[in-house]
């Protein structure tokens, strides 16, 4: 193997690994979200913005995933 499959492989496995966590992590934040919406109406505003907050900080993860996925990629 020459080392831009390798590169290539390497990649693949930062961007999949990287992103399947952030993934669970939304669809889980989104669940209790609406979970506890369901149970108390009146606090939505409140669980809303810390749905939000929670949902932009795993999202950041995957960010990271990408910019190390472009760093193994990218620099010789």
């Amino acid at each position: 193997m020459d080392i831009n499959s390798i590169r290539l492989i390497a990649t693949a496995l930062v961007m999949a690994v990287g992103s399947i966590g952030p993934a669970f992590a939304i669809g889980w934040i989104g669940s209790k979200a609406a979970d506890a919406i369901g149970r108390n109406p009146e606090a939505a505003a409140k669980v809303q913005t810390m749905a939000l907050l929670a949902i932009v900080f795993a999202e950041a993860v995957a960010i990271y995933a990408l910019v190390v996925a472009l760093i193994i990629k990218l620099v010789p």
